[in-house]
């Protein structure tokens, strides 16, 4: 499955529409970093890529095995840090209520943790590279490949 997402600006902001599909966000900088503070950073969408993935591989693998989830509760913590500042060790917790005894649910939860994209994304070190560039500056238009 490929996935495709963008980001971008408003006329004269730093703040950016990010949309994937027909879905959007606000994606900004805090204000006291040049941003208009009305949207996530990078940092708070990167640890909320991991709390929706484990929250909806926990929904799709209770299916699976019939049973039914009352609430899925997921809280990421970490830090960046250095220069370029890169974050630390991500860590989660969960919180889930559902129709199945507690062994059962704690199983649920060990199993998505062992298969859930996102995190196995990270833990595996999923590499990140810069492809096309194209800018437009002063009058010229340059694309590089």
């Amino acid at each position: 499955m490929t996935i495709e997402v963008r980001t971008r600006t408003l006329p004269g902001t730093a703040t950016a529409l990010g949309s994937a599909g027909a879905y959007t966000l606000v994606v900004d900088r805090p204000a006291d970093a040049g941003g208009g503070g009305l949207g996530f950073n990078g940092g708070q969408l990167l640890y909320l890529a991991v709390a929706g993935c484990i929250s909806n591989d926990l929904f799709r693998e209770a299916q699976a095995a019939g049973l039914d989830l009352h609430r899925v509760e997921v809280t990421v913590r970490g830090d960046f840090a250095g220069e370029p500042a890169v974050s630390g060790e991500v860590r989660y917790d969960v919180r889930v209520e559902g129709d199945a005894p507690p062994d059962l649910l704690r199983a649920l939860v060990e199993r998505v943790d062992a298969i859930a994209e996102i995190p196995n994304s990270l833990r595996g070190g999923t590499p990140v590279r810069l492809g096309r560039t194209e800018v437009a500056g002063a009058g010229a238009r340059a694309t590089d490949d």
